[in-house]
């Protein structure tokens, strides 16, 4: 019997990000499987009235299942500490730098990580940035660094797109990332309780995975194993978990890799929420490993705690 068993959970879904979509069905996966473990849950879209819906529903912890700004960013958790109210995954801190990716660039590169060439520019000048302003040229990743799910990503080969994809990205939240484009295969490592689980390769069918290829079934087949050399995949699994323990994470997360020919695990981010729907990655690695869907979402629920 588990610490949680026969308190009233309240998994935390919806709210107002970019990702409101890809939340409530995170939310709704999560609460039918802690149904199926025998949990008391209460689904709660999160808004601004949130905390009153919460001590009304007399809450003892929080299952955290929000993806985006005001879910993943540390905003949500600050108020869970607040009310002094246990919750899954990570903190304040480690939910801040994973988030943003100019932060979480700058910790990967302390902690020895193997980082991909980048420039950061604040969204006021987005509209100036040129292909000479990048020392490794093109083609090259441009991204808003305080997004997640791929919004706002878009791979630029020539110079009369860079303008337009900066633009768009400094229409979301944080500075505008420019990345040395890396060929190479995109494996996600699961991580929970600060160990890996495994690794998994995405082959989208588009030109790489994007918000589209992340939540279109059919459009993205994965490999589990991935199909590289078992030591590439190692040197990836080590490097998440350098990367988990490194921010300061708790509970599961996803870090998302290019592997280059050589074997070099260039870290993308550390997703501190990562998605948990039918076509999501942390079940499928999970799943590799015999845990059922249940099952990880009880050992996630084990490890909630206050953090401050």
């Amino acid at each position: 019997m588990g610490k949680w068993t026969g308190k009233k959970v309240a998994v935390l879904y919806g709210g107002r990000s970019s990702e409101r979509e890809v939340s409530l069905k995170t939310g709704a996966a999560c609460a039918d499987a802690l149904r199926a473990k025998g949990h008391d849950v209460a689904l709660v879209d999160v808004d601004l009235e949130v905390a009153a819906r919460l001590r009304e529903l007399r809450t003892d912890v929080a299952f955290v299942a929000l993806h985006g700004r005001f879910g993943e960013d540390g905003c949500i958790q600050g108020l869970l500490e607040s009310m002094g109210l246990p919750y899954t995954h990570s903190g304040v801190t480690a939910s801040v730098l994973g988030m943003d990716k100019t932060l979480s660039k700058t910790m990967f590169k302390a902690l020895g990580l193997d980082v991909i060439p980048y420039r950061a520019f604040e969204p006021a000048s987005a509209g100036g940035v040129r292909a000479a302003d990048l020392p490794f040229g093109l083609p090259c990743v441009v991204k808003p660094a305080g997004e997640g799910s791929s919004v706002g990503v878009q791979i630029v080969k020539e110079e009369a797109k860079l303008r337009e994809a900066c633009l768009e990205a400094a229409r979301y939240k944080g500075d505008v990332l420019v990345e040395r484009y890396v060929k190479g295969t995109e494996v996600n490592v699961a991580v929970l309780d600060g160990k890996a689980l495994g690794a998994i390769e995405i082959a989208p069918e588009r030109e790489f995975y994007d918000y589209a290829a992340k939540y279109t079934a059919g459009t993205t087949k994965y490999h589990y194993p991935p199909r590289i050399p078992e030591a590439h995949a190692k040197r990836a699994m080590a490097a998440a978990e350098r990367a988990h323990v490194g921010l300061g994470c708790g509970g599961v997360s996803r870090v998302d890799f290019i592997v280059d020919g050589d074997g070099t695990p260039f870290i993308l981010e550390v997703n501190t929420l990562p998605g948990m729907t039918a076509t999501s990655l942390v079940p499928k690695i999970a799943a590799g490993l015999g845990i059922t869907f249940p099952d990880l979402c009880d050992r996630i629920l084990e490890g909630a705690s206050l953090k401050a």
